[in-house]
């Protein structure tokens, strides 16, 4: 669920202050992203919505939750919305964030 090496890497790049703030800004935008996916996302915004949340989950090493996103991101440029499955992709990311917040060597605002 997640790519631990990624945020290894990550954590190595910027270091362990860099990290906490890239993983706070990264926790908030998703929250927000999930939130709109949940309040309904009009048709023309729903391939930019995933597309954004995929970008977030592929930098944070979120990769079930960037796989769930192309996958909708895809159906969404071929105008199959009924076949994007948005609970799929809301849940993937409450157990990500569940897993990252209780595995994670970093404080984390709540």
């Amino acid at each position: 669920m997640i790519d631990w090496d990624r945020v290894n890497e990550l954590r190595n790049e910027v270091g362990n202050d860099g990290f906490a703030e890239i993983v706070e800004l990264f926790l908030d935008e998703a929250d927000a992203a999930i939130r709109d996916l949940k309040n309904g996302v009009s048709e023309n915004d729903l391939e930019q919505a995933l597309h954004f949340l995929k970008g977030c989950a592929l930098n944070l090493g979120f990769s079930e939750l960037a796989k769930h996103c192309q996958i909708g991101e895809i159906r969404a440029m071929e105008q199959k919305f009924d076949q994007i499955d948005l609970p799929i992709v809301i849940k993937s990311y409450q157990l990500a964030r569940a897993e990252f917040t209780a595995s994670a060597d970093i404080k984390i605002a709540s």
